[in-house]
């Protein structure tokens, strides 16, 4: 199926596809659209979601993207086989998106990073500065003050001691309603929240064995902390266009983490959206427009 093509009426007409691709020792399952000789921007979702996340974003920007959006393993329809042993840490998730970018041979591409998305794209960023031609930042963190105070509270205390009481009392986070408050909080109109999106990440979190990875990976993310500066200093050098869109009303990922990227990259855009961590769902023609500002480059 490809994925540019004109109707009969001439218009062009533009198909997100669903693919696969092997790559270290996993099935990685991906979302693609728009011409393969666009400029390339490579979509990184967040916990708990996968590229589902970016079903609206896509059809929206194909016209002038190619964009690529795959689950990072643990997530959505990406499949590790057990006999894998996979290390589910970030160092993990990010050596898998750089052999995924590696299998496609992009040897250019913006990064819209989310949440997780954000040290794993970052991360790649260090592996490849040179062919990193922007950065899109949507409640993806890189610094200490865009942690918000409450919600890492209890993930702190797991870093400190990682015993089974710590442990389990990030579990609830797992559940349908943890889930659900996340996407629903600091939103104005929860009309606006489509149920299947909480509703599906629920389901793969339920999977056998998906919470103590997911714990895990909770336990994992000091160390996205302690690499921060390594962010920082890669900002400061290389001075990527950025645009920093931000849930202001995101308690995970709170707005100085947003303002915080003009203090490494002076001409970066920031634009506060009134809603919560997954806008989104709630404000897709605010970050497309934003987006379509954004100078990408084949």
């Amino acid at each position: 199926m490809p994925l540019f093509a004109e109707s009969r009426s001439g218009a062009a007409s533009f198909e997100v596809v669903y693919r696969t691709i092997d790559v270290d020792g996993v099935q990685v399952f991906y979302r693609e659209a728009g011409a393969v000789d666009a400029p390339v921007l490579l979509l990184l979702h967040g916990y708990a979601n996968s590229s589902h996340y970016f079903r609206q974003l896509m059809p929206r920007l194909a016209d002038k993207f190619r964009l690529i959006a795959p689950d990072m393993p643990s997530f959505g329809f990406t499949v590790v086989p057990e006999a894998r042993n996979y290390d589910y840490s970030f160092a993990g998730l990010s050596n898998t998106i750089k052999a995924f970018v590696d299998a496609l041979g992009l040897k250019k591409f913006g990064l819209y990073v989310f949440d997780y998305g954000a040290p794993v794209g970052f991360n790649l960023a260090l592996s490849y500065p040179e062919r990193v031609t922007a950065i899109i930042s949507q409640n993806g963190n890189a610094y200490e003050e865009g942690l918000g105070e409450g919600p890492w509270r209890p993930v702190r205390a797991l870093w400190k001691d990682p015993s089974e009481t710590n442990r389990n009392a990030i579990r609830e986070r797992f559940t349908f309603d943890g889930v659900r408050a996340a996407y629903l909080h600091g939103v104005s109109n929860p009309s606006l929240v489509a149920p299947e999106a909480y509703w599906l990440d629920t389901a793969i979190l339920a999977r056998p064995g998906n919470d103590k990875i997911q714990i895990d990976l909770k336990y994992d993310y000091r160390n996205n902390v302690a690499r921060y500066p390594l962010y920082q200093e890669y900002f400061r050098k290389y001075k990527p266009t950025a645009l920093a869109i931000w849930g202001k009303n995101d308690p995970f990922f709170i707005p100085p983490g947003a303002e915080a990227y003009r203090r490494d990259i002076p001409n970066a855009k920031v634009q506060l959206l009134d809603t919560g961590h997954f806008a989104l769902e709630t404000n897709l023609e605010d970050i497309v427009k934003a987006i379509r500002q954004v100078p990408l480059k084949a």
